[in-house]
C-alpha cells in the first residue's frame, strides 16, 4: 500500500511540474469550517427536516414557489451557518497556490462565498452564493445582512415590495449560462485537476469533470466517488491536511 508520504511526494512534483490546475470542490471542502455537507453520515440531506417534507425537496424551485414560508425558514438555517463561518486549510491553500501563478481557477459547487474570503480571485460558483440576493422584480441588490434582516417570514424588497430570492440555484433551476461557460473553458484549458470535497453525484456539475484536457487528476475525498478511477493519486485524509501539506506557506 502507497503511503500517505509517498503520495503527498507525488502531489507535490504533479504540483510543480503544471502550470493551469484548476480544482473542482464540493461540500467537503467547507466541513472543517463546521458546514456541514450534504449527504456524508451527518449531511444536511440525511436529517430530519421535522415536516412533511424531505430537507432535499425543500431547497427545490418547485418548494420555493408552492411554500414560500416554509422554504425561508428552512433556507435561513442552512444560511445562518454560513454567515460567520471562517476559511479552514483547504482554503488558505489553493489562495496560496493561486498566487503562486500555478491554480488557474476554482470550480465549486459551495455557496458559502469562503473561497473569495480566503484570497482566491478566479472563482466560478456554479450554484451561486448566499451572500448575494436579488429583489425579483427590480432586481435590487441585498447582502446577506440586509437580507436576513427583512427574512420575516418572506423578505421583500424595501424599493418595490417584491419577493428577494437568495441568487443560489435550488433543484430544478438551470445553473447560470456565463459561469458554466467560464467553468467549462478552465478545465478545458487545465493541465492539472484536483477534485476535492464532493461526491460526484450531483448533476450536471459532476459532469463537469469530464472536459477536463490535461494529463493529471488528484482526487481527495474521505468516502469513495466515481472519478477515484481516472485520478493518478486519491487521498482518503482531511482535504485540510492534504492541501496544507501539499502547498506549504
Amino acid at each position: 500500500m502507497i503511503t500517505y508520504a509517498e503520495r503527498l511526494a507525488r502531489f507535490r512534483e504533479l504540483i510543480d511540474t503544471h502550470q493551469r490546475i484548476v480544482f473542482f470542490g464540493g461540500a467537503g471542502v467547507s466541513t472543517e469550517s463546521d458546514i456541514p455537507d450534504f449527504r456524508g453520515k451527518h449531511g444536511v440531506f440525511t436529517r430530519d427536516t421535522g415536516t412533511p417534507w424531505s430537507a432535499e425537496e425543500m431547497v427545490s424551485h418547485h418548494f420555493y414557489e408552492e411554500h414560500p414560508v416554509e422554504f425561508f425558514e428552512n433556507y435561513k438555517i442552512r444560511e445562518g451557518m454560513m454567515k460567520d463561518v471562517q476559511p479552514n486549510r483547504a482554503h488558505y491553500a489553493l489562495a496560496r497556490l493561486e498566487e503562486s501563478g500555478r491554480l488557474h481557477a476554482v470550480v465549486t459547487q459551495n455557496i458559502d462565498g469562503l473561497h473569495q474570503r480566503a484570497g482566491s480571485k478566479r472563482v466560478y460558483e456554479l450554484h451561486g452564493s448566499v451572500h448575494r440576493n436579488y429583489c425579483t422584480r427590480c432586481h435590487a441588490y441585498y447582502g446577506i445582512d440586509d437580507f436576513i434582516r427583512l427574512a420575516e417570514p418572506i423578505p421583500h424588497c424595501e424599493r418595490c415590495g417584491a419577493v428577494i430570492k437568495p441568487d443560489v440555484v435550488l433543484f430544478e433551476e438551470p445553473l447560470d449560462n456565463e459561469v458554466v461557460a467560464g467553468a467549462l473553458q478552465a478545465l478545458r484549458e487545465a493541465d492539472m485537476l484536483i477534485i476535492g470535497g464532493t461526491s460526484l453525484v450531483v448533476w450536471p456539475a459532476a459532469g463537469f469533470v469530464r472536459e477536463f484536457g490535461g494529463d493529471a487528476i488528484v482526487l481527495i475525498n474521505q468516502d469513495p466517488t466515481g472519478g477515484d478511477r481516472l485520478a493518478e493519486i486519491v487521498f482518503r485524509e482531511s482535504i485540510g491536511q492534504v492541501l496544507e501539506d501539499a502547498v506549504p506557506e
